[in-house]
């Protein structure tokens, strides 16, 4: 029997974990060996937990029955090579959480636009009146949930990091998006091991639960026709008509146990082709979660999707600003530029991961009038898209930026921050990036309405 928890890592993750340790009467200990957050040493107190920061008090950790690390702790980790040696059993929050979970689980992974599809499933489900529950890298902890309410259902954006941390973890419908070269770091630089990461997720499941996968990357799709999956598979596709849930070159079409629908995504607030595959996915899942037709097509009507995803922010003078400063890498930037058919004014730059830029130089030869880089070193973006792109401009400062793209634009363009890059040269992250973009515009708005005036 589990009576002492040791929880390593207090983050949203971590004291989630703590809360729900506690609300089930266990001996808990949180230790983080960085600064443990104000606004989680508080709940930590109102709860009578003891937690430590700054350091791992070794003697207090490994006399635990049950360790519970935040995902971001990898398991090279000295205390947790520690732990290990002692035979202490060593799980992640989400599955931790799991273990007391009364309702079903929608758990869904992949390298790009896995938070779109989880807050569009979310929506759909809640739309249609269920009583549902937003959890894991988007939102709360799904320990936290599980501590405050009981769900019928939880709705969990879910990376391979805590994957790695479950042993009985089962959702019900699993989505699979993509998978894509990331974290390679944390993998021993193996691709091989990011994959088994990311389909941990489906094994668990059996019988006649569903598993979702987007059959058209390379990746995915090939994985799937290899391993043994006996489950109900449900490959969704934007080329294969044959696929349950595909798009037929006008419409998604929806072909699922004998009921056949088609949906526009003109019908939906979601732009660009990797929309179409975030919503056939989320369609999918709630249908099979027992959403009714009307409830879904009003619920895509209403959603909206979460800032710095292509949000578009507002028009002046006809020219569209789009904020899509979560693109940090050139895979998102693909999806971008295939939203749009007007001419763009691409906002691009910042600390570059290694970039190939040569899989979107089509898409900006064809579609990019002019190129603003923002960042300290632009060298390499310059030195690429040169011979592409006519008109270059760089600044440093997001007031400037607003001001020369809105110059260098015509009613009816796009002005699309979509920078490929992470933003930690000029920015706190890629959300402060994105407010200041944000605010800028808006102000620019202003300022331009009251010189109209």
């Amino acid at each position: 029997m589990v009576n002492r928890i040791v929880i390593l890592g207090a983050g949203e993750s971590g004291t989630g974990a703590a809360l729900l340790a506690k609300a089930k009467g266990f001996d808990v200990f949180v230790s983080d060996q960085g600064s443990i957050k104000e606004k989680y040493k508080t709940e930590l107190r109102s709860e009578s937990i003891s937690y430590e920061e700054g350091f791992h008090s070794t003697n207090l950790i490994i006399n635990a029955t049950l360790i519970i690390k935040s995902p971001g702790i990898p398991n090279k980790a000295e205390i947790i090579k520690l732990a290990k040696s002692k035979g202490i059993e060593i799980i992640d929050e989400l599955e931790f959480a799991f273990r007391y979970l009364k309702g079903k689980v929608i758990g869904i992974t992949g390298t790009n636009g896995k938070t779109t599809t989880t807050l569009l499933t979310y929506h759909l489900l809640k739309s249609a009146g269920f009583s549902v529950a937003l959890a894991g890298n988007v939102g709360e902890s799904l320990a936290r949930k599980v501590a405050k309410e009981n769900h019928d259902w939880y709705v969990i954006e879910i990376s391979s990091y805590q994957l790695d941390g479950t042993v009985t973890f089962c959702p019900e419908i699993g989505i699979l998006l993509n998978i894509t070269p990331d974290h390679l770091d944390r993998y021993e630089y193996k691709m091989e091991n990011y994959i088994n990461s990311k389909f941990k997720l489906i094994q668990n499941m059996k019988g006649q639960q569903h598993f979702i996968y987007y059959a058209d990357d390379a990746v995915t799709g090939g994985e799937v026709s290899k391993r043994e999956i006996e489950i109900n598979k449900l490959p969704v596709s934007l080329t294969d008509k044959s696929t349950p849930a595909h798009f037929d070159g006008e419409k998604m079409v929806f072909n699922l146990s004998g009921k056949r629908f088609a949906i526009s995504q003109s019908d939906t607030t979601l732009k660009g082709p990797h929309n179409l595959i975030n919503t056939l996915s989320a369609v999918t899942a709630v249908f099979f979660a027992g959403a009714d037709l009307d409830s879904i097509k009003t619920g895509l009507k209403t959603f909206k999707n979460a800032p710095h995803r292509l949000e578009s922010v507002t028009s002046i003078n006809g020219v569209e600003f789009v904020n899509d400063s979560k693109a940090t890498n050139v895979d998102s930037v693909v999806y971008a530029l295939g939203s749009y058919s007007q001419p763009l004014i691409w906002i691009a730059g910042g600390v570059d991961k290694g970039n190939d830029y040569n899989l979107i130089k089509n898409e900006v030869a064809s579609k990019v009038k002019t190129l603003i880089c923002l960042g300290k070193d632009n060298e390499k973006l310059k030195s690429f898209f040169g011979p592409i792109v006519n008109d270059i401009k760089e600044t440093q400062t997001v007031k400037e930026l607003v001001r020369i793209a809105l110059d260098a634009a015509k009613a009816g363009d796009v002005v699309l921050l979509s920078p490929a890059c992470a933003s930690f040269d000029l920015f706190k992250n890629y959300e402060d990036r994105g407010d200041q973009f944000r605010e800028a515009v808006l102000e620019l708005k202003r300022e331009t309405e009251k010189v109209r005036v």
